[in-house]
């Protein structure tokens, strides 16, 4: 990380200072308006502002709370020990946990050295976070986005390991390096690099190990990500066998935590790339539902209208972009 972040976390804080002259509690007044144990977000966040950084506060333990903002920590040095609904979570340099405003958080005192930054956000953030990623609708990454922001699942955290991989890395530090030097027009680049992020974070998420604190909510986000990256060929069958779930158990399942079948999240994924092919290349139509999965050209034309209202060719003389 930037040698002149790490210099600036390193600061003690008029907090800080309090803490190690003597006072080993948290000041309550500088998190809580009212609601007890609850953390608000008008006390860290600036009017009209819906994201914004805080240095976590060293030398003294959080006891359990919650918040009324999504918070994401990520770890610039050291470590970490969070409570999460009373689960022990360790972060090490270079991770990141996200928190909804469900999750029931408890600090461990934090040494000298370790440095951390917690992003505090508004739901309503990521409301034009998807718009501004790209026009490929992703049910994966909404869902995630939803599931922050308080919707679809009680879940309450996802804890990323992703501290070796660097474009991950980079766009953090970008919105740390942003936010604390009130770069112009931040909004819109923190908005579309938080995209990104989550862009990055979702293509790496196998190998970064992601946790949830919710069992079903992890096998829906393995279900979906399974269909991003098979969209053309992937049967629920073949990917009943790969996780060693009876059949109709995981079709029942995505179902009741998802409000669709396999068969609409696929299609769903199909057509969102046939329009997406449809604007951004000069494949012929044709080439265009068999690319995305559908031999039979009949029925993709029949669904796609369906789905858009218009045929594909019309889609596309109406949508296209210059490629």
């Amino acid at each position: 990380m930037d040698q002149s972040i790490l210099l600036e976390l390193q600061k003690i804080t008029p907090e800080e200072q309090q803490i190690l002259d003597g006072d080993h509690h948290i000041n309550d007044s500088l998190y809580q308006s009212g609601e007890e144990h609850v953390y608000d977000a008008k006390k860290l966040l600036d009017e009209g502002k819906l994201i914004t950084i805080r240095k976590h506060t060293r030398f003294v333990h959080f006891p359990p709370h919650t918040h009324n903002y999504v918070e994401v920590i990520y770890v610039c040095s050291g470590s970490l020990h969070h409570m999460i609904n009373g689960r022990d979570v360790y972060l090490k340099q270079g991770e990141l946990l996200f928190l909804s405003q469900n999750a029931v958080q408890e600090i461990e005192e934090a040494g000298k050295d370790d440095l951390a930054v917690n992003f505090i956000i508004l739901p309503e953030f990521f409301d034009a976070v998807l718009p501004m990623i790209d026009q490929d609708e992703n049910s994966l990454r909404e869902f995630v986005v939803q599931c922050l922001k308080g919707g679809k699942s009680n879940s309450s955290f996802i804890h990323f390991k992703v501290s070796e991989i660097l474009p991950i890395q980079n766009l953090v530090e970008n919105l740390i390096w942003t936010i604390m030097n009130r770069q112009s027009n931040k909004r819109s680049i923190n908005q579309i690099t938080m995209g990104l992020l989550f862009l990055q974070l979702l293509n790496y998420a196998e190998a970064a190990d992601m946790e949830s604190e919710d069992e079903s909510r992890k096998l829906v986000m393995t279900v979906l990500r399974y269909i991003e990256e098979h969209y053309r060929d992937g049967g629920l069958k073949e990917l009943a066998d790969r996780l060693h779930y009876n059949f109709y158990w995981l079709s029942k399942e995505i179902k009741t935590q998802t409000g669709m079948t396999y068969t609409e999240l696929l299609q769903s994924k199909r057509l969102s790339q046939a329009a997406y092919l449809l604007t951004h290349t000069a494949m012929a139509v044709a080439d265009v539902g068999i690319a995305v999965g559908y031999e039979n050209l009949s029925y993709f034309h029949r669904i796609f209208q369906a789905r858009y209202g218009v045929t594909p060719k019309r889609y596309r003389n109406e949508n296209q972009e210059k490629y």
